[in-house]
C-alpha cells in the first residue's frame, strides 16, 4: 500500500496553518459544486454523471475517437468489470457501441453512436461555460510541506 502523499505521523499534519486548510477546504468545496453541477446536468440529459464521463473520455481520449474498456476503466479511476456493467448500460441506451479490437481480439473499443456525440456535445457546451465562471474562484491550493 502506497504512502505517498500522506502524512507519515499525525505531528505533520499539525505543521499546517490554519490557512491551510481554508485553502483545501475551499478546493474541496469547489470540486464538490462542479461535480454537483455535472449530475444534474447529465440527469436533465437522461443520463448519468458516469455516463457523461464515459462519453466524454471516449471522445477525449488522445489521438483517436475510441477507447478500451481497461483504458476506460483507468480514465474514470474504475474496476473494468464496473466499467463493462455502464458500457453495457450505455449501449443499452444508444449511446455507444462494442467492437472487437483488429490486432487484440481481446480486447473490446468502445466507440460513441450519433446519439451519444449529440448527448456529449450538449453537455460538453454547458460544462464549458460552468468552468469559464468558475475562473478565479477554482484553483488549486498551494501549500508548502
Amino acid at each position: 500500500m502506497s504512502h505517498v502523499g500522506k502524512p507519515k505521523s499525525m505531528n505533520e499534519s499539525r505543521n499546517l496553518s490554519k490557512p491551510d486548510f481554508e485553502q483545501l477546504s475551499e478546493f474541496r468545496y469547489q470540486m464538490r459544486r462542479f461535480e454537483r453541477f455535472s449530475e444534474r446536468a447529465a440527469q436533465d440529459e437522461g443520463i448519468t454523471r458516469l455516463q457523461y464521463l464515459m462519453l466524454l473520455h471516449i471522445k477525449g481520449y488522445p489521438g483517436r475517437d475510441w477507447a478500451t474498456v481497461g483504458e476506460l476503466a483507468e480514465r474514470m479511476q474504475s474496476h473494468h468489470h464496473g466499467v463493462v456493467a455502464l458500457v453495457t448500460r450505455c449501449e443499452a441506451a444508444g449511446l455507444v457501441r462494442r467492437a472487437p479490437s483488429v490486432e487484440d481480439r481481446r480486447q473490446v473499443r468502445v466507440h460513441l453512436e450519433a446519439r451519444g456525440e449529440a448527448v456529449l456535445e450538449r453537455l460538453a457546451a454547458l460544462h464549458r461555460a460552468e468552468l469559464k465562471s468558475l475562473e478565479g474562484a477554482f484553483r488549486v491550493p498551494r501549500i508548502d510541506l
